[in-house]
């Protein structure tokens, strides 16, 4: 049985996943081990579990709902409480957040253009933001196995990073939380919103809500679904971006530099790139990264071990040595810029920040677009909260004066000019070809070409059959500079409570030996920064069974991205789960 996805897939492509699945039914024909039975798949007025059980619970009302306490999600809170208090009106605010604290599940680069934040706070320095580190030094460069090739950085290339600062994303955030305490901004972290319609819990009833989940958002995959908001643009695409954090030698040690490479240890044709940068927290600090696009096409391939063997670059391995690592996780991004921006509104709410998806690739930035378009979304609910004639005690508010705020905004412009650079990628020179195409169309056009390119398509369907590909032999790790992936997640602080229900569900439990095992050798083994997922042999010791280890996710969403068979559903878990990060 084939679903619409592989049927969309090539013709070989088709009886590779036939051939696969009579395969397993004749050589493993013990039953299929449920792994998981979600509310999604399995409703709960046909699962006899929820037979019995109250569903009532205590129901709470406010003005405005935000979910998802990023940068985002607090802006558009900041937002509206300003405008409240300037005239002089009443308006309740809450925002939960999943994480136990505010900015504890944050985790970027990160490399912060102040642009929102001037126009959010323009006292941000006095009120003691934590941006530290201005950039003093940028650069940039080509890496072969060997060797680094230097690349100079011109004025107007988005790769300038002159004027920005160096942060650790997560104190960034946690300061705005304070700032919007400080206006009357109610927070609940801790408070994992899991349902747009129903929640085990208290239920917040509001005029508006708005869905700053960040990154492929839990709720906003259902959003999409129920309102059509992704009729008419393109699937979005992403990335997996992995970052640790490192004390260095003090000799080593250069704070305001920023670096940037792309190339080696990934070929031509596997987007992606990494990031040095050195903090000036007060101590030696380094924060360093990889990121890989998602639509790489190898199963065989590990971001992580990709990460690990790239810190051995002659470049790269000398400023760690003898530094110590400190923290680690990943997260996916949003690639897919202006060309997958969805629908925004629908009545009652409204789509913010990273869940839509609004970064600027090429700059490797987008929390000050993000603040940004909190910001607008608030100005345009404020609008008509307080407009008298459009109060209903039933109907949620439907405000599409946002979408056309942002599409007059510098965000779009912002996009629309760098629209091309991503998917100029997808040519036979690949990473070359690419920066051939931003060098002359976009230094010399500036991004107003008379074309938009297009993507390839979702990233789950670019994986390529096991038996096409040459399988990647990756190094040990030496424990000094590489490091073994289960204490990476260690450093992480991840923690879920065991008898919680799962929020890593398969739609079908057949399917990652049937298929993913089969056909791509187990791909999610390698793609999950975590090691959530394992093939391990079946007790029977007749076949192999997909094991989750739901205890050690990052909350990445990788997994529910890259799956070839689409077949993993990220489900929110319980409030105040996941990864505790200290400033990632």
């Amino acid at each position: 049985v084939l679903s619409p996805l592989q049927k969309n897939r090539p013709k070989a492509v088709q009886t590779e996943h036939v051939a696969a699945q009579v395969y397993t039914r004749r050589c493993f024909s013990a039953p299929v081990p449920r792994v998981t039975s979600h509310y999604t798949i399995y409703p709960r007025d046909k699962d006899p579990r929820w037979e019995g059980v109250d569903m009532e619970r205590f129901a709470d009302e406010a003005d405005v709902v935000i979910v998802g306490g990023g940068p985002a999600g607090l802006s558009a809170a900041i937002r509206l409480k300003q405008l409240a208090n300037q005239h002089e009106k009443e308006l309740r605010v809450c925002v939960v957040e999943k994480a136990s604290q505010i900015g504890a599940h944050t985790l970027s680069g990160a490399c912060l253009e102040p642009t929102a934040l001037n126009e959010l706070f323009p006292d941000w320095k006095e009120r003691g933001a934590p941006l530290n580190t201005q950039v003093t030094e940028d650069k940039f460069a080509i890496l072969t196995e060997k060797y680094r090739i230097p690349v100079p950085i011109l004025p107007g290339l988005p790769m300038n990073n002159h004027g920005n600062y160096i942060v650790r994303l997560g104190h960034f955030v946690r300061w705005l939380g304070e700032q919007a305490e400080e206006l009357g901004v109610e927070l609940y972290p801790g408070y994992a919103a899991a349902e747009d319609v129903f929640e085990r819990g208290m239920e917040l009833h509001a005029k508006v809500t708005l869905f700053g989940e960040g990154c492929h958002g839990h709720l906003a995959k259902q959003l999409y679904k129920h309102f059509n908001l992704r009729e008419g643009c393109e699937p979005q695409t992403y990335a997996i971006g992995l970052k640790e954090l490192w004390l260095i030698d003090e000799k080593k040690w250069r704070p305001g530099r920023v670096e940037h490479s792309v190339g080696w240890p990934l070929n031509r044709n596997t987007y992606g790139g990494s990031f040095l940068y050195h903090l000036n927290e007060g101590e030696p600090l380094v924060a360093l990264g990889f990121v890989v696009g998602l639509d790489y096409t190898n199963p065989y391939l590990s971001p992580f071990r990709e990460f690990q063997r790239w810190k051995h670059h002659p470049s790269i391995a000398p400023t760690l040595e003898g530094g110590s690592r400190i923290a680690y996780g990943a997260r996916a991004l949003n690639e897919g810029g202006f060309q997958s921006v969805p629908k925004l509104t629908f009545p009652g709410g409204t789509l913010i920040g990273c869940s839509p998806g609004f970064m600027n690739v090429p700059k490797i930035k987008g929390t000050h677009t993000a603040m940004k378009s909190g910001m607008l979304a608030a100005e345009a609910i404020f609008s008509k909260l307080t407009d008298e004639s459009l109060q209903s005690e039933t109907t949620g508010i439907y405000v599409p004066e946002y979408e056309q705020s942002l599409k007059n905004s510098w965000v779009w412009k912002e996009l629309h000019a760098v629209r091309n650079i991503r998917p100029s990628f997808h040519n036979y020179f690949g990473l070359y070809g690419g920066m051939l195409y931003t060098g002359i169309f976009y230094w010399i056009l500036r991004g107003k070409e008379p074309w938009t390119l297009k993507h390839c398509g979702m990233d789950s369907a670019q994986l390529k059959p096991a038996k096409e590909c040459t399988p990647i032999e990756y190094p040990k790790p030496d424990g000094k500079i590489s490091f073994d992936l289960l204490s990476s997640v260690a450093l992480s602080g991840t923690n879920h409570e065991h008898d919680q229900p799962p929020h890593l569900t398969l739609k079908d439990d057949g399917v990652p030996v049937a298929q993913n095992l089969a056909i791509y050798d187990g791909p999610e083994q390698r793609f999950c920064p975590a090691g959530v997922y394992e093939f391990v042999p079946l007790e029977s010791g007749e076949g192999m069974r997909l094991q989750i280890n739901a205890q050690n996710c990052v909350h990445c969403k990788t997994c529910d991205i890259k799956d070839p068979s689409q077949n993993i559903n990220w489900v929110v878990p319980e409030g105040s789960g996941g990864p505790a990060y200290n400033g990632m």
